[in-house]
């Protein structure tokens, strides 16, 4: 089994959508797909954790397991909130040191 390494990207939205009365149903659309792709993630083991702060200008966690930090940038990019420009993205390496369960 090769051995992967950790990340974790944090998702913050476009200074338009940080007032409520700005989104539209295509960023509504944008974040169902956001909410698909990390649940594809889990199936298939890529993803450790994923969640968001509740303040009123949330920012969104991503933890996975990928080969390279290149690999890793990779899933970030193609995350569709990232891709359609909805959501900014910062990639920092990371490891889990304790964990529930």
């Amino acid at each position: 089994m090769v051995e992967k390494d950790q990340f974790v990207y944090f998702l913050k939205l476009i200074p338009r959508l940080c007032d409520p009365s700005n989104w539209a149903e295509q960023d509504n659309s944008v974040v169902g797909r956001h909410f698909r792709y990390l649940e594809g993630l889990l199936s298939d083991g890529s993803l450790i954790l994923a969640g968001r702060t509740l303040d009123d200008n949330p920012t969104g966690i991503v933890i996975l397991e990928a080969a390279s930090q290149e690999d890793a940038h990779h899933l970030m990019s193609l995350d569709p909130a990232v891709a359609e420009g909805i959501m900014t993205a910062e990639l920092l390496p990371y490891r889990v040191s304790l964990i529930r369960g």
